[in-house]
């Protein structure tokens, strides 16, 4: 029988950056990656010759209660319509992981110095990998206007905040 819940180590932790749990102006903001003690600097080897990375992180500043398994309009907003759970970019969904994609500024030791995570300070990371250009969507990416409405904001500079 097929598992019903898998472990994955927590490999690292963001340090600085977003706080507050805010929705938008994302854009702009630095903040470490540090890799847990456990894990040798040399699985970084390397790294710092990639522009991005994609990041694997867990929405431990939620709580599983905040799980949601049914159809909602994104943000409460009646104007965009009710769609499920794993259609939506947040702490809701059972597993409470989403995936960023920060540029990689330096290295420095087990110190991933980032712009562009939208995770929060104290934020766990399950997984990391230098961005490969081939590995991205294969074809057009297509979507219908309510995200582009809703994320019209989401990378603008903090600092416009």
């Amino acid at each position: 029988m097929p598992a019903q819940f898998i472990e994955v180590p927590v490999i690292a932790d963001v340090v600085g950056g977003h706080t507050g749990r805010l929705d938008d102006f994302k854009g702009g903001v630095e903040s470490v990656i540090r890799l847990r003690p456990e894990f040798p600097v040399e699985t970084l080897q390397g790294i710092e010759q990639f522009s991005h990375l994609q990041v694997t992180w867990f929405f431990n500043l939620g709580s599983p209660d905040d799980v949601a398994l049914h159809a909602r309009s994104p943000r409460d907003n009646p104007a965009w319509p009710a769609t499920g759970t794993f259609v939506h970019h947040n702490h809701r969904r059972p597993a409470r992981l989403a995936t960023s994609f920060p540029r990689l500024l330096k290295v420095d030791g087990r110190d991933l110095h980032v712009a562009d995570l939208d995770a929060d300070d104290g934020t766990q990371i399950v997984d990391l990998v230098a961005v490969f250009q081939e590995m991205l969507p294969r074809g057009p990416v297509t979507q219908p206007t309510w995200p582009g409405e809703m994320l019209a904001d989401y990378w603008r500079d903090a600092s416009e905040r």
